[in-house]
């Protein structure tokens, strides 16, 4: 009869403490399923056993009956290990009745208790993101209100001329060397044309029409100089196609409150490589890094910022939020969605975003 062999390495459950990844709560669902099928095959081996035992004391029994009262005894201890194969065998059915019904619900408030602390993660990281992005770009706003207030940048506009242009632009060069996060400032008269900006030597924009931009036409409304306008993330072509996020604020006659508008400030912001830290920066472990990507997204569902494979243009992510402001949801295809909608900042309300991160 072969004895019950202890646990191979392969049968142990695996990982030990130096092994455990605290960021992957997946391990709680893994380790229960391994102790499920640990248990269920060395049940599944006692009963193997107990088979052979009952077999073996069958044979015991028929070989002592054959020799007569010279078997007598043995068939004693033969009729005995039947019995205990037998209550063997029930223990071992009791225990996998047991083990079994047990582990399915181990299992299953795992995969709940997993889901929920992977899924408010994703949402926390999101809100993280998006936080980050709101700080920035309300600077951004106060940057624009202050900035079109400067007696250079009023005076291009209310005494207006070539040497009054001329300083302005220079005053503009020197804010931009200052503030790297900028591509380019622009000034504009009432009627749309670009008078002067901050680098001309590396943008000639001086005297094209952006009556149109949505941002030039919001700021010319605004009723008092603590408005300014925001436009969406858009390429803009007078900027070597490189997506902006542009702000904008009337700038007023002598820099008054309630002044009149005499045309607008325009800051372009380099979204591009500003955005990609934000997402980059995100704190994910190497291991959920691998198969995480974030992104901002905006409220058209546009992916304005990613990480992973690069940007398609135009790209888009189909995010289901129901109406909620954050919440985690599970893509038929696999994987777990976190997302967070802007809170705002300060005096920035924000533009509807969201951060989302999506995890395989």
């Amino acid at each position: 009869m072969n004895a019950l062999s202890a646990p191979s390495g392969a049968d142990r459950v695996s990982g030990n403490a130096s092994e455990l990844d605290a960021t992957d709560p997946e391990q709680i669902v893994r380790l229960s399923e391994q102790v499920g099928r640990i248990s269920r095959e060395k049940i599944a081996a006692i009963q193997s056993i107990t088979g052979r035992t009952r077999m073996l004391a069958l044979n015991a029994l028929i070989e002592s009956a054959r020799v007569g009262e010279l078997g007598r005894g043995f068939a004693v201890v033969a009729d005995e290990v039947k019995g205990v194969s037998g209550e063997i065998a029930a223990l071992a059915d009791a225990l996998e009745a047991e083990l079994s019904s047990k582990t399915i619900l181990l299992e299953t408030i795992g995969r709940q208790v997993v889901d929920h602390l992977k899924g408010q993660r994703l949402v926390d990281l999101a809100l993280n993101a998006i936080e980050l992005i709101d700080r920035n770009l309300y600077e951004r706003t106060c940057d624009v209100r202050w900035w079109a207030t400067d007696s250079a940048v009023v005076d291009c506009l209310q005494a207006p001329g070539e040497a009054a242009a001329a300083h302005a632009g220079h005053r503009l060069g020197v804010i931009l060397s200052a503030y790297t996060v900028y591509l380019d400032l622009w000034i504009c008269d009432a009627g749309g044309r670009v008078v002067a900006n901050g680098r001309p030597d590396r943008y000639r924009v001086a005297g094209t029409d952006v009556s149109g931009e949505p941002w030039f036409r919001d700021a010319m409304r605004t009723a008092t100089g603590d408005d300014y306008a925001v436009a969406d993330i858009a390429s803009n072509a007078q900027l070597a196609g490189r997506p902006v996020a542009s702000y904008a604020a009337a700038i007023r006659e002598d820099a008054r409150l309630d002044g009149r508008p005499l045309g607008v400030l325009g800051i372009h912001f380099d979204w591009g490589p500003q955005a990609d830290a934000i997402v980059r920066g995100v704190r994910l472990s190497e291991a959920e890094r691998a198969r995480t990507r974030v992104m901002l997204v905006d409220a058209r569902n546009r992916v304005i910022a990613g990480t992973g494979t690069g940007l398609a243009a135009g790209e888009t992510f189909d995010l289901k939020t129901d109406g909620r402001a954050s919440g985690t949801y599970r893509l038929a295809g696999g994987g777990t969605v976190g997302f967070h909608r802007t809170p705002g900042y300060e005096t920035y309300a924000g533009l509807g975003w969201y951060g989302v991160l999506v995890q395989t």
